[in-house]
């Protein structure tokens, strides 16, 4: 059984006991979540599709921490200006597992 949910702006295939990092949520470590963007649903073959989404049905997960990911460096330089300029970035993630899909 699997389904796509949109979580935090993402579309993801999750299913039960399955590990994910999405983009920052505002909860606390150990905290239970739901996500009720459900747009398709698959249960053994029976498939529900939402228009865009299906109503009755939600994800449910528990966040296991936070992380940051790796450094990206941005650098911009025009030639023969002088111009340079350095920065760096790091996504904060949260890590979660899906507990529960219910349709």
């Amino acid at each position: 059984m699997y389904a796509i949910v949109t979580i935090a702006g993402q579309q993801f295939k999750v299913e039960e006991g399955q590990e994910i990092f999405v983009h920052q949520l505002e909860a606390n470590e150990g905290d239970n979540v739901s996500f009720d963007q459900v747009h398709l649903v698959d249960k053994d073959g029976d498939v529900s599709v939402g228009k865009p989404i299906i109503s009755a049905a939600s994800v449910g997960a528990t966040v296991l921490g936070h992380q940051k990911g790796d450094k990206v460096i941005v650098f911009k330089k025009k030639r023969r200006k002088g111009y340079r300029v350095k920065n760096g970035h790091r996504q904060r993630f949260t890590k979660i597992k899906i507990d529960s899909i219910k349709a």
